[in-house]
């Protein structure tokens, strides 16, 4: 069996899809707006300024699939792609992390996750009762839908004072509580989280998110690398299991496993940001002979795109870009490495969800032809053509591109 790595831009959308109107998303267009906003001179900060420099990225192929999505042009720096270029729009009916990724690989989710409404209080009085007396915890805090930074900094003292979690949500299905890893505990937290998705599952919540946070009211609070998410499995095979059926390793880098609830993965490595994981990505090139490096660089989405930083996204791009010859220096010939993305989350958009985008599809390799892959119908199509590649039993959904 042949090497893949996937790498999943968590978030970097390329323009809003032909359904985003649905969403209330039409006109989205996280990478081209933080283009855009870079060349105005708005992305400054004090560790970058001026246009966006990724010229790994743009030499790859990622401009030119932009610009194909958004049908205009942008203020980049044009060159003839190295890599094959395309984009994809999604099937699934979300714009969720699990759907995204499922439907990469291979297996679209047609249905609708449960999701709470945008209302104060927004969960179920017997879903909070049942939480308090299985979870052995006096009560909770916010209950409603908020951004995961903004509402520690709201409640942290209150749950330190009281012990109460501080459970939101988002647009997203999932149910998150945040918690203090010292004055509440980090296990603790973990096994509230174990609690709370048993109680979710009837309502069709696809993830309960662990927040852990420290800090002090003195000096403010922040999140930790510590998150844990607990998924609901997928509810059928994926390209994954189709790997490891046929003998090939599946390593999972950053949350990948945790979206996938580890069915088909052979083992899960970690680490703290985009920086670290792009180090355990080098670090298991050395190590696996076949099957997928499946990573997840999930910073951009976690801290800048949900964050709505246009800085901190760009910056976030050009140190990863930075890192590109690192990559293709321990690429074998006959190696693919797929650069995607799961949804989009403008940073430029009102509120702090995710955006329904095109994503990305770049393909490349030393035995990949640099050629221009156009508009695909689903995700899927990507893990269809690492099926193909590493010459395993075809996906029932998804066409394979042609690479060669």
């Amino acid at each position: 069996m042949k090497r893949a790595i996937i790498l999943v831009l968590d978030s970097l959308g390329l323009g809003s899809s032909d359904d985003s109107h649905l969403y209330g998303d039409e006109g989205s267009d996280t990478f081209g707006h933080i283009i855009e906003e870079c060349d105005l001179g708005n992305a400054n900060s004090s560790e970058r300024s001026g246009s966006l420099r990724i010229p790994n990225l743009i030499r790859w192929g990622l401009g030119e699939a932009a610009i194909a999505s958004r049908g205009k042009p942008l203020p980049i720096d044009r060159v003839d792609p190295e890599g094959a270029f395309g984009f994809a729009k999604e099937i699934s009916a979300g714009k969720d992390t699990p759907s995204g990724h499922w439907e990469i690989c291979g297996l679209p989710v047609p249905f609708e996750w449960g999701t709470f409404p945008k209302v104060e209080n927004c969960f179920p009085k017997s879903l909070i009762d049942d939480l308090m007396i299985k979870g052995n915890i006096p009560g909770t805090l916010a209950n409603k839908h908020a951004s995961g930074t903004q509402v520690i900094e709201e409640y942290g003292d209150k749950h330190i004072q009281s012990g109460f979690p501080i459970c939101y949500t988002s647009a997203d299905s999932v149910f998150q509580i945040a918690a203090h890893e010292e004055h509440f505990g980090l296990e603790r937290l973990y096994e509230l989280c174990l609690v709370a998705k048993k109680l979710v599952d009837p309502l069709n919540i696809t993830r309960v998110i662990a927040r852990p946070f420290i800090g002090n009211p003195k000096d403010g609070y922040r999140r930790t690398a510590n998150r844990k998410d607990l998924t609901t499995p997928p509810n059928d095979l994926t390209l994954l299991d189709q790997i490891q059926e046929s003998n090939g390793q599946v390593v999972s880098v950053g949350k990948i496993g945790d979206i996938f609830s580890n069915q088909g993965i052979s083992y899960t490595v970690k680490a703290p940001n985009n920086m670290g994981l792009v180090n355990q990505l080098l670090s298991e090139m050395d190590k696996v002979e076949d099957g997928l490096i499946f990573v997840n660089l999930v910073d951009f989405d976690t801290h800048y795109g949900h964050r709505r930083d246009v800085p901190g996204y760009a910056l976030a791009l050009e140190e990863f870009d930075k890192r590109i010859p690192e990559i293709e220096s321990k690429l074998r010939h006959d190696d693919i490495v797929l650069i995607t993305a799961d949804h989009g989350c403008d940073p430029t958009w009102p509120g702090s969800d995710h955006t329904r985008e095109h994503v990305p599809v770049v393909f490349y390799g030393k035995s990949v032809k640099a050629q221009n892959l156009g508009k695909r119908e689903t995700f899927a199509d990507m893990g269809q053509t690492i099926a193909e590649h590493l010459q395993i039993s075809p996906l029932p959904n998804g066409k394979a591109c042609k690479l060669q």
